[in-house]
């Protein structure tokens, strides 16, 4: 599961207005390989979900798009807005990170399964009666 904080989803649609998008089009959050620890997250507007995608909303219907490669990775982020004196824009508090860069740029996880889904371990053994 993603959560959409509301100042993030006000957020959100305040730039889909800004850009003149469509109140059913969505932000697409995700994963990519690169930087020192791995993994970054990625933004971007789409106008739809793909087929596989996830698909979350978000207070005033602001919808978020996952793809499922990236939702091991991000199941169980909290998408946040920040504004400082200091600094300003999305915080993704993700509770998978195992670790991150000094910048906080990049970060790696331990990918965290569909609640409800036991993920386990099987032994390969050779069949009885087949030679090994």
């Amino acid at each position: 599961m993603i959560t959409i904080t509301p100042k993030a989803a006000q957020k959100i649609r305040h730039l889909m207005t800004k850009q003149g998008r469509a109140p059913d089009e969505g932000l697409r959050v995700g994963v990519k390989s690169g930087g020192c620890s791995g993994l970054s997250y990625v933004m971007s507007f789409e106008r739809a979900p793909k087929p596989l995608d996830k698909v979350y909303e978000g207070e005033g219907g602001v919808k978020v798009f996952v793809d499922v490669k990236s939702f091991m990775h991000l199941n169980g982020l909290t998408l946040d807005y920040t504004e400082s004196l200091m600094e300003s824009g999305f915080k993704f508090l993700n509770p998978n990170v195992t670790k991150s860069c000094s910048c906080g740029e990049s970060f790696s996880t331990k990918p965290k399964p569909e609640s409800g889904i036991e993920q386990r371990e099987i032994p390969c053994t050779p069949a009885e009666g087949k030679p090994s």
